[in-house]
C-alpha cells in the first residue's frame, strides 16, 4: 500500500500479484485467516483504480464480493460494492455501475446518514442515473 499511497500504482500491482496464489485460502486452525485474506485483492483493485484500468479493478472488487464466506465480516465486504461501482463507472459501464452503487446504499440504508463514505456514494449514484 505504500507504493500505492505514493502514486506508484503500477509498482503496487506488481508487489501484490505474489499474493494472489494465497488470498483465496485460510487458516484451518484460528479465525485469524478469515480476516484479510482478501486484502491484496482489495488493494490490487485501488491500483487499478488509481491507474484507470477500470475493468481490471471490477474483476479484483468481484473477486471479493464473490467469496463472501472468506470476507465474513470484513469491512473490505461493504466497501467492495461501492469501489466496484467506481471502476465501472470508470470503464463505462453505467448500467452496471447503477446496480453496484445500489447494492452498497442497500446495505448502508440504515446507516448514519452523515457518514462522509456514504453521502460521498450517494452523491456519486446521483450521477450515474
Amino acid at each position: 500500500m505504500l507504493a500505492l499511497n505514493e502514486g506508484k500504482s503500477t509498482q503496487a500491482l506488481e508487489v501484490l500479484q505474489t499474493a494472489a496464489p494465497y488470498e483465496l485460502g485460510t487458516h484451518r486452525s484460528s479465525f485469524v485467516g478469515l480476516f484479510g485474506n482478501l486484502y491484496p485483492s482489495y488493494a490490487r483493485g485501488e491500483a487499478y483504480l488509481a491507474a484507470h484500468r477500470g475493468v481490471e479493478a471490477a474483476a479484483e472488487f468481484r473477486k471479493i464480493l464473490e467469496h463472501r464466506g472468506i470476507v465474513v465480516s470484513d469491512p473490505i465486504g461493504a466497501v467492495a460494492f461501492l469501489q466496484l461501482a467506481r471502476a465501472y463507472v470508470m470503464s463505462g459501464d453505467r448500467t452496471h455501475a447503477k446496480s453496484a452503487y445500489e447494492d452498497f446504499l442497500k446495505l448502508w440504508k440504515d446507516a448514519d446518514p452523515n457518514i462522509p463514505i456514504l453521502k460521498q456514494a450517494k452523491a456519486e449514484y446521483a450521477r450515474v442515473q
